[in-house]
């Protein structure tokens, strides 16, 4: 699909001084002023990140009451249960938190419920067994914000509740002893857009100044759970800016060196060995798969016990355990995604709803991501509970969208939903589904332009061929770690000639060879081969690329990079001759 493409300011003072400054490479300080980091000490925080530079965890509402609660139930041993959720964010939440008051001295279970049986949210069985047993605090980690009557029964049953969450809350907050959640509006806390783990780890962070431990021991904990936290917080898509660029940048550099047996295990089938800490991109598509697919195919219980098993003969069946889900879950996932894209889609339909009573409800979300990239449109995916026969799935939204709004505004349909801006989920009855795909249509189509369909390419920076040498690369991964916020810069080189393509791999992929000043650049042009007219040798085109690190090219002695085509246009000069 083609972009509309936003190109930047082509004044180079501001990057030029900032260059001079840091100093730092071209590319990079371009790409730094066009973000806003055009002052040189702004710059410099942001290329530096320090565990300094986290917020104090009492800034958060309700925080003083929930860490004085929390000790209190530690120091009497009263027995508490952490309440999570099914992804990753949810299940890292619920083994810090359980760590942590297990280092502490506490007593704590754990509840994550099955995706396929249970669905999303608190249950008040689940409460009720909880107070049979003899649990009188409960704390939720990722969730908990939307189930305001789950938290009245366990009043009700004398069981103090403490709510971590960052999901949006509803106009009224649960009725909790405390509410954890930046999101809360009369919550003064600067950073907004923390995962759930981000949340927890923030309860933990609070927790570690009242325990007897020496301060370096307390910071030591803080750095060992960081690990986990910079798992969820990529996995979690949340912007990887401000402090959770703090949470990613130390996190991912702790998983060189890791002595949790499952954390070790999991590293190990995804294919990092020898202290060899992953990337931000490698976390999302080779870490964070595995940890979901215990919830996504199974039960997330079994992503909970990789982390908390001492046993490494465990800890390695549980992680071949998750990497043969995550296999059947990607077979499973694509299987939907192919009758999904059958379907065509006209330019009138401004959303979209797929429903088969057949699809396993653990790979809607997934498959709705990947439509959204496919359609540029807002997806529902939808499959059907067969324990109680309700149509149940999960949504993905376009920037220009806010999915949660969009349901708001239609929440007679459902009987349940939540989320955010631009992922959600929802529960109804499957005769309600075509009222759903209707009202859900006539709401996108009412918000949206006819631009708002098309994606959007927000060029960082100019970048002349010549400018791609070693040292200007290198400091352009000092920008790391990329993510959702902070995404792999984006450059465009004008006027190139194209020099020859040729296949890459499977039929659709291509290899672009381009030139300009005397300077050649190869590109690897993903799922390209349909636009192959566009690249015939000789033209002059556009093209906006972005700069991987690739550590295959660099075993085999090739430049520790590789330059990925984004999309290509006719160049100017091309235009005016034709």
């Amino acid at each position: 699909m083609k972009s509309l493409w936003s190109l930047p300011d082509p004044d180079l003072r501001d990057s030029a001084a900032l260059s001079a400054a840091l100093p730092i490479g071209p590319l990079a300080a371009r790409v730094l002023c066009h973000r806003g980091f055009s002052n040189p000490d702004a710059a410099r925080r942001f290329l530096s990140p320090s565990l300094d530079h986290l917020y104090d965890p009492l800034l958060l509402r309700d925080m003083a009451t929930a860490v004085d609660r929390l000790s209190r139930a530690i120091r009497q041993r009263e027995k508490i249960l952490i309440y999570g959720d099914y992804d990753v964010d949810g299940t890292t939440s619920v083994v810090l938190l359980t760590k942590l008051i297990e280092m502490a001295g506490g007593l704590a279970e754990y509840h994550v419920p099955h995706r396929l049986k249970d669905g999303y949210g608190m249950r008040s069985e689940v409460v009720e067994a909880a107070a049979l047993s003899g649990v009188r605090l409960i704390v939720s980690v990722d969730t908990g914000i939307r189930a305001a009557e789950v938290v009245r029964r366990a009043g009700e049953l004398s069981i103090d509740v403490i709510v971590t969450d960052h999901h949006l809350p509803e106009s009224e907050l649960p009725p909790a002893l405390a509410v954890l959640n930046p999101n809360r509006p009369d919550c003064p806390y600067p950073e907004k857009n923390l995962c759930g783990a981000g949340v927890a780890f923030k309860l933990a962070q609070a927790l570690l100044t009242t325990l007897p431990w020496p301060v370096d021991r307390q910071r030591r904990v803080a750095e060992s759970l960081l690990k986990l936290v910079a798992i969820a917080t990529v996995a979690d898509v949340v912007p990887l800016t401000g402090e959770n660029r703090v949470i990613v940048k130390h996190g991912l550099a702790g998983l060189g060196d890791v002595r949790n047996p499952g954390l070790r295990a999991l590293l190990e089938v995804a294919g990092f060995t020898g202290g060899v800490a992953p990337s931000s991109r490698q976390v999302a598509f080779q870490i964070a798969p595995r940890l979901n697919a215990a919830g996504r195919m199974d039960t997330a219980r079994l992503a909970v016990e990789l982390f908390l098993t001492s046993d490494p003969a465990r800890a390695q069946e549980l992680a071949r355990g998750l990497h043969e889900q995550n296999t059947d879950r990607q077979q499973v996932e694509a299987e939907v995604r192919e009758i999904c894209e059958r379907i065509t889609v006209g330019d009138a339909q401004c959303a979209l709803v797929y429903y088969d009573e057949a699809w396993h409800r653990g790979v809607l979300g997934i498959v709705a991501s990947r439509l959204v990239e496919r359609f540029h449109r807002p997806v529902f995916v939808l499959g059907r509970n067969s324990e109680d026969g309700l149509a149940q799935g999960s949504g993905r939204s376009i920037p220009a969208f806010h999915l949660l709004q969009a349901l708001e505004s239609m929440a007679d349909l459902f009987v349940r939903f939540g989320g955010h801006e631009h992922a959600a989920g929802v529960t109804l009855d499957p005769a309600r589904i075509d009222e759903f795909r209707l009202r859900f249509h006539t709401r996108a189509a009412a918000c949206l332009q006819p631009d708002d369909f098309l994606p959007r390419l927000a060029i960082d920076a100019l970048a002349d061929l010549t400018d791609l040498t070693e040292p200007n690369i290198a400091d352009v991964f000092t920008l790391a770690p990329f993510g959702h916020g902070n995404p792999p810069p984006l450059f465009a080189a004008l006027g190139v000639e194209v020099t020859g393509t040729s296949p890459l791999g499977k039929e659709k992929h291509l290899k672009v060879m381009v030139r300009r000043n005397g300077r050649s650049l190869s590109l690897k042009a993903w799922n390209f081969v349909e636009r192959l007219p566009e690249l015939s040798a000789g033209a002059r085109v556009d093209i906006a690329f972005a700069l991987e690190e690739d550590a295959y090219s660099a075993a085999r002695g090739y430049p520790p990079w590789s330059a990925v085509l984004r999309d290509v246009r006719p160049s100017a000069a091309q235009l005016s001759n034709t």
